[in-house]
């Protein structure tokens, strides 16, 4: 959301990186041991933890985890975290109330398949309640999706979605009053391709978004398993280093054509485009989008296909009036733009562990 993106070096570095830095990579021993304790499956008579720990599996802008959870008698709340934020790239809290509606679907999906209600609501305080209420156990090929999602950032294999899949694909994306608009033509995916190029454009241009973007890039496996949140680097393909060289590195490399290159080459690698678009601008509204689009990144897991966030022309007020024209959805606002297809599984982002994010 800017749900989350960027690679930040050449691909020239990668040579550098791999032999004169040495013995840093994802399977590092620590990082492991974080990814095997936060994907653990929910035990069949789960606490409240176990629950949680499923919902902070959801997507979130730049793995802030922007969340908190409260557990009451018969809900867990998911509250805003507002120490959490990214003023710059997200300044409207959009994307946070986005990334709560990813947190709240995972959370009653879980609940549901352990035997509660899972009823979703979003209140005008703007939290979302989970129920947890006794009911009949639904366990679904969501829910045992939860601990495969992840955004690949990577160029996939320009492979076809067949027709069935994208019709079920369909289904989930357009719920909670959530419209999931489908762009395969692709004349049509590469209109929205300019306007992730312009939108990309006009952040990278911004020292403050570049600062934002820089200070929750994690450059190795040992700054992933310590602060457990943010961009891990391999992620997106880069080789990891030391923070202290990532950082310089970044400062040197990362610029717009670069990021335009990359940005124009993964979407042409895709099936297809989903923009989704909320009944209301409002919270709610936002909340609702996370929901829907978890559904969806869910199913497409389900389905074999890998996606990622291409959200750069709902980011930008100027460009996402563009996005709008395209779509022909008048004033209505587009909430997530994500691209999907077939492609390489990448090291997961690690999440907070869950004494971290309950109050």
């Amino acid at each position: 959301m800017t749900l989350h993106r960027r690679s930040f070096l050449a691909a020239s570095l990668a040579g550098l990186a791999t032999t004169s830095l040495g013995g840093c990579t994802y399977e590092d021993s620590i990082y492991a041991a974080v990814l095997d304790e936060m994907t653990q499956p929910v035990p069949a008579k789960p606490e409240i933890r176990d629950l949680v720990r499923y919902a902070t599996l959801a997507a979130n802008g730049h793995n802030t985890q922007p969340w908190q959870f409260r557990a009451h008698r018969d809900d867990i709340v998911v509250l805003p975290d507002q120490a959490r934020r990214t003023p710059v790239v997200d300044p409207d809290d959009h994307h946070l109330y986005a990334s709560l509606g990813c947190a709240a679907e995972n959370l009653s999906l879980a609940a549901r398949a352990r035997g509660m209600a899972g009823a979703v609501r979003f209140t005008p305080a703007g939290q979302g309640r989970v129920s947890i209420q006794p009911a009949p156990r639904d366990e679904s090929s969501l829910f045992a999706a939860i601990p495969k999602r992840q955004c690949s950032r990577m160029i996939y294999d320009r492979r076809s979605v067949p027709a069935h899949v994208i019709r079920r694909l369909a289904a989930v994306a357009s719920s909670y009053d959530v419209e999931g608009v489908f762009v395969t033509d692709a004349k049509r995916m590469e209109a929205i391709l300019t306007l992730v190029i312009d939108g990309n454009s006009r952040q990278v241009d911004d020292p403050a978004f570049v600062a934002e973007l820089r200070d929750w890039i994690r450059f190795n496996p040992d700054d992933a398993a310590a602060t457990r949140d943010g961009l891990y680097a391999a992620s997106s393909g880069n080789p990891t280093m030391p923070t202290w060289l990532g950082r310089r590195l970044f400062d040197v490399f990362f610029d717009k054509e670069t990021e335009n290159d990359k940005y124009a080459k993964q979407v042409r690698s895709s099936a297809g485009i989903v923009v989704f678009i909320a009944a209301s601008n409002d919270k709610a509204g936002w909340f609702n989008a996370g929901r829907a689009y978890q559904r969806f990144a869910l199913q497409a897991t389900v389905d074999g296909l890998k996606h990622a966030f291409i959200n750069q022309p709902v980011e930008v007020p100027a460009v996402r009036s563009a996005l709008q024209s395209l779509l022909g959805i008048g004033d209505r606002r587009p909430n997530l733009v994500v691209r999907y297809g077939y492609g390489p599984v990448m090291p997961k982002s690690l999440r907070r562990s869950v004494d971290a994010v309950i109050v």
